[in-house]
């Protein structure tokens, strides 16, 4: 259980930063389009992989260590995973500890990677406002479709999970909105990343009309 729940947030937390950094690189690419080779070079580039990873790794460590070390009533999780909501539903005692670091790091990882990626989508807006030609900012928006997409149901659910007030915790409620982030969006992530390509949705179209064809 232990094992699963830090792997769950160790990835979780993954997922933040990279949709945190995929917003940068976007910033980059189209506020600053003549300096993105400089500011994206391959030194910058490890070092945000290696800060994500530092970064998921404490993150998780810490919520699993203390979410195990409550003392448990029972052994039978009302969940399909190990997550922190149903676990403390099965303590006999949950310390003000536990719930400080569910709000303040999962806050912080959450929500400070959501702002992170507001700010760069402000800039990423006013710079196409301030494009003339309405091709070039079709061109820039559709840039940033896919990825305002997975941002939208990655965090929606996720903060609707994790930053809710303890009372309006439902555990039936917790499963649904669970499906989305870990279930549901990585099944989409294929789709939603790969609309925009031209190969993939002359290839697609193909395949529904060959389905409507021999069906009628």
């Amino acid at each position: 259980m232990a094992v699963q729940m830090y792997c769950f947030f160790l990835l979780c937390g993954l997922e933040c930063c990279m949709l945190a950094i995929m917003a940068y690189d976007r910033y980059n690419a189209i506020c600053h389009p003549l300096l993105y080779q400089t500011i994206m070079n391959r030194k910058v580039c490890v070092q945000l992989l290696a800060g994500t990873w530092i970064i998921s790794v404490i993150n998780s460590l810490i919520h699993t260590l203390l979410t195990f070390s409550l003392p448990f009533c029972d052994n039978v999780i009302n969940h399909f995973f190990c997550d922190i909501p149903p676990l403390l539903k099965l303590a006999c005692k949950v310390n003000l500890m536990n719930e400080i670091a569910l709000f303040a790091i999962a806050g912080f990882i959450i929500m400070g990677s959501c702002v992170f990626i507001v700010i760069s989508y402000t800039q990423i807006i006013a710079t196409i406002l301030g494009i003339h030609s309405t091709s070039g900012r079709r061109k820039a928006f559709s840039t940033c479709s896919s990825h305002l997409t997975a941002v939208t149901i990655y965090y929606g659910s996720g903060a609707f999970m994790y930053l809710r007030p303890k009372p309006n915790q439902s555990l039936d409620q917790d499963r649904q909105i669970a499906l989305m982030y870990t279930v549901i969006a990585p099944l989409l992530n294929p789709f939603i990343y790969t609309l925009r390509n031209r190969d993939f949705k002359v290839a697609f179209i193909k395949i529904i009309q060959h389905m409507f064809s021999q069906k009628f």
